[in-house]
């Protein structure tokens, strides 16, 4: 048998620690894989919290205390009725993601936490957006779509996996991708029509302020990295 390297047992260790059902009974995780998208119907601030109120195809099947990934950010279901769910978010969310740009009317990307004997059909998703970035191109290309996206990039952020890399994972709006034409402070994602149809992406335009999660198992290699 091929001998594994010392990096490769640690990665394999990760791999088997995020995705054990034990972990997974205690942490809401997601895939990147959209559901669909809800609307905006309610917008109420109270002190530093803003309370989100929205409709979408499966509100019959949420209950209280769910938690759903909104645009990659998760949040806590507090309150529902036949057509329509409330979530909060609080000041240091609408601060690190595009939340508290929403308006009455938008879109969002929405996804119900993984189930522990389903697919991994995209990558693991925390839900926990590290920051925002901005759309700086959009180009159609037979059928389907470039999109460039540029974020602030921070050498030492950087040094703790808080990056992208060619054909690595990145979530977009809560959106699974692949990483294409890497650069410190900037990438491209392609995105086929099915996509771009039933996700917000195809409200996006020069300038659009989007959510940013880094793929986890970038963060704890690199993390472990830094021990050596």
């Amino acid at each position: 048998m091929a001998q594994v390297n010392k990096n490769g047992l640690i990665f394999i260790a990760i791999i088997k620690q995020l995705t054990s059902s034990r972990i997974l009974n205690y942490l809401n995780m997601f895939s990147g894989i959209v559901e669909g998208m809800g609307t905006i119907v309610g917008i109420v601030k109270e002190q530093q919290n803003v309370h989100f109120t929205l409709s979408c195809d499966f509100v019959n099947e949420l209950k209280i205390d769910q938690s759903l990934s909104h645009n990659g950010v998760c949040l806590t279901v507090v309150n529902k009725d036949e057509s329509s769910y409330t979530v909060t978010a609080i000041m240091e969310t609408l601060l690190k993601s595009n939340l508290g740009l929403l308006n009455i009317g938008d879109k969002v990307n929405l996804e119900r936490s993984m189930l522990i004997n389903g697919r991994l059909d995209g990558h693991i998703v925390q839900g926990h957006v590290d920051q925002t970035g901005i759309c700086t191109q959009v180009e159609e290309s037979n059928g389907s779509w470039y999109f460039t996206f540029q974020y602030i990039f921070d050498i030492e952020k950087a040094r703790q996996g808080y990056t992208t890399v060619e054909k690595g994972s990145i979530t977009v709006n809560g959106v699974s991708l692949t990483v294409v034409n890497s650069k410190n402070d900037s990438f491209q994602v392609a995105i086929i029509p099915y996509t771009y149809e039933n996700t917000n992406f195809n409200t996006f335009r020069i300038g659009t302020s989007i959510n940013l999660e880094f793929d986890i198992i970038g963060k704890y290699l690199s993390r472990l990295a830094s021990y050596n």
